[in-house]
């Protein structure tokens, strides 16, 4: 789990995700890097699914699920072109958050993935 991440800069998470992967990987994980969380980002990707409704881990407030990139026919200019596209679903627990905030958040996630470049201009 990655603590304080609304604190830590994109690199930072990035090499804590990468210890926290190669420590579940190798069999070393402790309790304390696995327990805790609020919020949850499930890959469904490698499944397939286009679609899902991910399932909040209580006592998270939320999660969001990243589906497969798949190259879809989508309208741009009045033309029907091949684009690579993803689905993102999210779930929030109501009594914690707002299904608005959510779906902002969603936006943002979408916007970053959209133009990731934008995520460097913070750090200036």
């Amino acid at each position: 789990m990655v603590r304080d991440a609304d604190h830590r800069s994109i690199f930072d998470v990035a090499r804590e995700i990468d210890r926290l992967a190669e420590a579940v990987r190798a069999g070393t994980a402790t309790r304390d890097d696995l327990v805790g969380s609020t919020f949850t980002i499930t890959s469904l990707g490698k499944l397939g699914g286009l679609h899902a409704t991910p399932i909040i881990n209580f006592p998270e407030v939320a999660i969001l699920g990243v589906h497969k990139i798949d190259e879809r026919a989508v309208v741009r200019g009045g033309q029907i072109v091949a684009r690579h596209m993803m689905n993102l679903s999210i779930s929030v627990d109501h009594r914690l958050a707002d299904g608005w905030d959510g779906a902002m958040f969603v936006q943002e996630v979408k916007s970053l993935l959209e133009d990731p470049t934008t995520m460097f201009m913070e750090m200036v």
